[in-house]
């Protein structure tokens, strides 16, 4: 074989068993509320609504997010049915993208050892292992930032040593539109601000102005992600206002959405959840270890070292902080570290590193363990084998919405809400309310039919057809017309009523009248 087809078979092998590796436990354990239940909700949504252009959360358009992660989900859903390890596929893709692209790039300008010890300590790193398996949005736009960043850095340095650099920045441009349809406009900012900032330390600023004037770079770009935002604008006149002003700078400069960290906040997550490759970093270096790396080479660490900074920062100024948005910058960190650990002497050789790496892999496999572990209410409130839901029988969450219900319960139409939707209470945080209400603002005829409040009852429970009711399992505290009801499921936190409604339209039932009494304080 050629050097050139030796490298892609590499490539491939080294794709094969990442892949394999991340997907072998992707179904071990349930959907964790709420994330995983919401995105993997909306996502089968798309699949039995047939409209695979606007995500859906309960029926009502849901634009928080773009929707690559919804188009794989429910691909890969529509094929294997609704099974967990199908639901955390786009997650899964976007880790393995991450991988096979840090090896090719290595591979190609750095050596084969620091390209393959890079990706293993990538694999095994529990953050990035369980960042995998989880179904959200983080992994699957680090993954598409991280090759969007590797593969415009292969056409720079290409274009520099004057050899072909057209494809690799082709498909950077293709790794943006990518991220962009993953997560939004940090899809494209964050690998250009990485660059931006490496060609400026390597003297290589107009290098990276040469090649961001290649024209059919950007209308691949535009092809690939413009027509769905395009096609949202036209449907919804309100989208880019909530999609780009709310979802993107609002949430950045808010603290109300997401945790209140303080500014060092990823500085200890990313030394623990890397354990035990990050005590790489702390080995000293030994003087004749290992060759001092070439021209081409300390430009790569220079780029690893970017990145990890500017990412690290930019997730750090705003006071909203969680623990998968600096997911991109696993790649880096783990070059920097394998470069460290090839360069400390005794660690250099393979029995410590294949040591650290087993040691690895069982953090990865005890985190899965404990996830497995954690009780999931939503996905535990199975109904008897008895008890199915029929066609036309319809189902009412009491006070709340548990995302990962349709999915175990195999709900293929949306279902209706109890609360107070009238005059809200203005919530300071995301939560299922704020989600639902902003998606009532995209079609309010569907929301007023979906999202009910208390006066509404008497209408749904007496009518001549089944109901299921879902909530808290105190909920007969708020509603004591649940003492009406048959209590088919309950468990240490969520309870299943059937009602069986009137023989005809009007009668009253369970207890229920025109005039419904107040809800209990």
């Amino acid at each position: 074989m050629s050097g050139e087809a030796r490298g892609r078979a590499q490539v491939l092998r080294v794709g094969i068993v990442l892949v394999a590796w991340l997907l072998a436990t992707s179904g071990a354990r349930s959907l964790m509320a709420p994330d995983e239940g919401r995105y993997v909700g909306v996502a089968l949504a798309m699949l039995h609504s047939g409209d695979w252009l606007v995500p859906r959360l309960d029926g009502l358009p849901f634009f928080h997010k773009p929707p690559l992660f919804y188009w794989i989900g429910a691909a890969a859903m529509g094929v294997a049915g609704p099974v967990e390890w199908a639901a955390r596929l786009p997650s899964v893709l976007g880790a393995s993208a991450a991988g096979i692209a840090l090896f090719a790039f290595l591979r190609r300008w750095t050596d084969d050892r620091l390209a393959l010890w890079s990706t293993v300590v990538l694999a095994t790193m529990p953050y990035f292992f369980l960042g995998a398996q989880f179904a959200n949005l983080d992994m699957l736009v680090a993954g598409c930032i991280s090759a969007t960043v590797l593969l415009a850095a292969w056409a720079v340095l290409a274009h520099d040593e004057g050899q072909p650099w057209r494809a690799a920045l082709a498909l950077a441009h293709a790794g943006a539109a990518a991220g962009l349809l993953a997560k939004g406009l940090i899809g494209l900012l964050l690998p250009f601000l990485v660059l931006a900032a490496w060609c400026a330390w390597t003297r290589r600023l107009a290098t990276l102005w040469r090649l961001c004037r290649w024209l059919p770079g950007w209308a691949l770009l535009l092809a690939l992600a413009a027509p769905w935002f395009v096609a949202m604008q036209r449907a919804y006149p309100e989208f880019f206002d909530y999609f780009v002003i709310t979802q993107h700078f609002r949430r950045f400069a808010s603290s109300g959405f997401n945790n209140e960290q303080p500014f060092w906040f990823y500085l200890p997550v990313l030394a623990g959840l890397t354990l035990p490759w990050s005590l790489g970093l702390l080995l000293p270096r030994r003087g004749n270890a290992a060759p001092e790396p070439g021209a081409a080479a300390r430009d790569v660490d220079r780029l690893m070292w970017t990145w990890l900074i500017v990412i690290v920062v930019f997730f750090s100024l705003p006071r909203s902080k969680l623990v998968g948005y600096v997911l991109p910058v696993l790649a880096p960190l783990a070059c920097v570290v394998a470069r460290r650990i090839l360069a400390s002497g005794p660690m250099r050789e393979g029995r410590g590193l294949k040591a650290a790496a087993a040691a690895a892999m069982a953090l990865c496999l005890a985190g899965v363990g404990t996830l497995v572990a954690m009780p999931q209410p939503g996905a535990r409130l199975r109904l008897p084998a008895d008890a199915r839901i029929g066609p036309d029988d319809q189902v009412l969450m009491l006070d709340s919405y548990i995302y990962e219900i349709p999915f175990y319960w195999h709900l293929r139409a949306p279902v209706m809400v109890l609360g107070e939707w009238k005059n809200p209470p203005e919530p300071e945080r995301d939560d299922w309310r704020k989600e639902l209400a902003d998606a009532a603002r995209f079609d309010e005829a569907r929301a007023s039919r979906l999202l009910v409040d208390a006066s509404r009852l008497p209408a749904i429970l007496c009518a001549p057809r089944v109901t299921w009711l879902v909530g808290p399992n105190n909920s007969q505290l708020q509603h004591p017309w649940l003492a009406g009801t048959k209590l088919v499921a309950v468990n240490d936190r969520l309870a299943v009523w059937r009602h069986d409604g009137a023989a005809r339209r009007g009668s009253h039932c369970a207890g229920l009248s025109d005039d419904l009494p107040e809800r209990q304080p």
